[in-house]
């Protein structure tokens, strides 16, 4: 698939429009909970992406590849079922405004790691922004300490953390002239996620109502939405992206608003703005920088 820039930035905004209906789909579940809600996303993430990618790449280049994987793909899958696992429990722990805001700070996280394990330079923006995301999360935190939407927005910081790993065990392997492809590694993380969280999910007691709504989610929230970043990435920069994806945390906002009436919190509302105006500075200064 061939895009223009025009329609790229469309295909971004329909993904992190995917992305965001994570919230209030887990809002409309009857029966379960917690693990076995992960279970349920990872499988059929994992079941969805088994029939994509045979479509996309043929149906036996995904196995050839998987075989011939560098270790790097496996460990960015180990990263993705982090990922997957960590946003899903937190979902179930705390407000969907909180865990997207958390989740959000994958490009300030991953800034830092750069910075301490490849010696990447952070411009002074960068550093601003570190710190106001910083203040905003101390403020989200404070007023949620001691309960359990405190615990679910600590458990949501192992998102953005595991999303930075995932980018410097990437980059790391690009240095070394090995070729990581993200979507089989998204494949990986979703079998990975599933075999880890259904012994802890059982005695499974989902409804066939929360196993579709929880199918729709492996497919359209993160199989379609990964595969069509993917193609996106071809023709956006990484700037245009993170700013786009930001989308994301005010969709999602609205959607459980709207449809299942949950109104965040006002220190989170406040916290998550400051967060959210660090982010977005940020990137429009970095794409300043790069035009």
């Amino acid at each position: 698939m061939k895009l223009t820039h025009r329609r790229a930035v469309w295909v971004m905004v329909a993904v992190a429009l995917m992305w965001s209906i994570a919230g209030v789909v887990t809002r409309q579940l009857e029966a379960a909970r917690s693990f076995e809600v992960t279970f349920w996303r990872s499988f059929f993430t994992a079941l969805s992406l088994l029939v994509i990618l045979p479509l996309w790449h043929g149906p036996h280049a995904v196995w050839c590849q998987l075989r011939s994987a560098p270790a790097a793909l496996w460990w960015s899958g180990l990263c993705w079922s982090a990922m997957f696992t960590s946003f899903m429990l937190a979902l179930t722990m705390t407000s969907v405004a909180g865990v997207l805001v958390i989740s959000s700070l994958n490009p300030l996280f991953t800034a830092l790691l750069a910075w301490l394990f490849l010696r990447q330079r952070i411009a002074w923006f960068t550093w601003a922004a570190i710190t106001l995301a910083g203040a905003g999360m101390a403020w989200m935190f404070g007023g949620q300490l001691g309960s359990d939407s405190g615990l679910g927005l600590f458990v949501a910081l192992f998102v953005p953390l595991s999303a930075a790993i995932n980018w410097i065990v990437v980059q790391h392997a690009h240095a070394k002239g090995e070729d990581v492809d993200l979507v089989p590694s998204v494949l990986v993380g979703g079998i990975l996620s599933a075999l880890a969280t259904l012994p802890l999910a059982l005695p499974l007691q989902a409804t066939a109502h929360d196993i579709g709504l929880l199918a729709v989610l492996g497919l359209v929230q993160l199989a379609i939405p990964c595969t069509l970043l993917v193609i996106c990435a071809r023709v956006l920069k990484a700037p245009e992206i993170s700013l786009l994806a930001q989308l994301e945390i005010i969709f999602g906002i609205l959607l459980v608003w709207l449809g299942a009436g949950e109104r965040p919190a006002a220190t989170v509302l406040q916290g998550g703005a400051l967060v959210l105006f660090a982010l977005v500075s940020n990137e429009l200064m970095v794409w300043k920088k790069k035009r």
